[in-house]
């Protein structure tokens, strides 16, 4: 492995406080400067890694720009993705986002340009790819193993009315926010997703309807693709609907099929015939990855397992140290990252239109091409 090394920044103090240590042990990894608004905070968790003072800030700015910083790892809340992603492509850095890519197609186009001018790689680092069970799914699909695909239903069920969200959560319009349904059904079927059909099903409560105009408290999408007749179905719901956290999917071919566990660690199952069906628990997915990280897909490693995203969302199906990795081989090696700037505003662009299908009453609506073609699945 080429050993050249990476200085990141990390923004956001939460989430991606996990990110730390892996950065620090892969073999690409560089400095590592982190920021936070809280000055108190911030120097809590720069003690608890070991981060030099020069390198801890409180204003994104300034930290971006530090000119020994190569890639900035955006890990905020979801309004702030977009004009961070532009300050830190403008500023010649590599630039990594946690989902959405941003909340308007607009945003997206813009960052999509921005990127394409800068040279530089742009990452969405969308968790749901780098599961234990899309990454054991994926490879079914590669090898043949369910036949041709018939159809794939997704869900991402959470529920972020209660208390540890913060407010801006509460009455957030679903779809806007959509990409961990999204992206399993865009990236197995590998097609262009080119229109959607959306309803919206229950009410939320006046209050929680009036912090963002979304009175819908369920969405459900269907979704047409470019040159296949599979037809994919999402659902979306983070307020006033009760369930356990449930982020997956059922994929359905002509030979077998993949159904997500109902409750967690219940076990998927595979079904290979009408009567035969078989509960498994998918492997982990460490041998993939450097042996200084690998130990990072384990739940165990998850420094603060009080945090409601992995207290709900299971530590992400020990995706971390695979974000990580992709992000810094494809600066390594100048490429573009697996989830680039085409396919993260392909997937959220898939979302936005979406939730603008269900606030129209089901009225269809075309998604913007971006260029994403994908490979043969379906």
């Amino acid at each position: 492995m080429d050993n050249k090394k990476v200085n990141v920044g990390i923004i956001g103090l939460g989430f991606g406080k996990e990110f730390i240590p892996i950065y620090q042990a892969h073999p690409n990894g560089g400095l590592i400067a982190i920021c936070a608004p809280n000055e108190e905070r911030m120097n809590q968790v720069g003690d608890q890694f070991g981060i030099p003072s020069s390198l801890r800030y409180t204003d994104y700015l300034e930290m971006i720009a530090n000119p020994e910083l190569d890639a900035i790892h955006i890990v905020t809340p979801v309004i702030q993705h977009y004009p961070m992603t532009m300050a830190a492509l403008a500023a010649g850095k590599h630039v990594a986002s946690t989902i959405p890519m941003a909340t308007t197609v607009q945003q997206c186009q813009d960052i999509v340009k921005a990127t394409r001018e800068s040279g530089k790689v742009y990452m969405m680092m969308e968790t749901a790819l780098y599961t234990r069970e899309y990454l054991y799914v994926k490879d079914l699909v590669q090898r043949g193993k369910l036949g041709r695909i018939q159809f794939i239903r997704s869900d991402h069920m959470q529920n972020m009315a209660m208390e540890g969200w913060p407010a801006y959560w509460q009455g957030f319009p679903p779809f806007l926010n959509g990409t961990h349904a999204l992206s399993p059904v865009v990236s197995l079927l590998g097609k262009r997703p080119k229109s959607v059909i959306a309803h919206g099903s229950g009410r939320l409560s006046e209050a929680r309807a009036n912090n963002h105009g979304c009175p819908h408290s369920v969405i459900t999408a269907t979704f047409r693709f470019e040159d296949s007749d599979v037809v994919a179905e999402s659902t979306r719901w983070i307020n006033e609907t009760i369930r356990q956290c449930r982020e997956g999917f059922d994929i359905y071919g002509t030979e077998a099929s993949f159904e997500w566990e109902l409750m967690i660690d219940e076990g998927h199952v595979i079904h290979t015939g009408i009567d035969d069906a078989e509960k498994i628990y998918c492997p982990d997915t460490d041998q993939l990855l450097p042996p200084e990280v690998a130990k990072f897909t384990k739940r165990e490693t998850v420094s603060d397992t009080g945090h409601t995203s992995f207290r709900q969302g299971v530590g992400h199906g020990g995706s971390h140290p695979h974000l990580a990795h992709q992000f810094l081989r494809a600066i390594v090696e100048d490429r573009k990252a697996e989830v680039d700037e085409v396919l993260a505003a392909t997937i959220t662009c898939a979302g936005i239109c979406a939730q603008e299908s269900a606030m129209n009453d089901g009225v269809p609506v075309e998604i913007p091409d971006f260029g994403y073609r994908g490979h043969d699945n379906a």
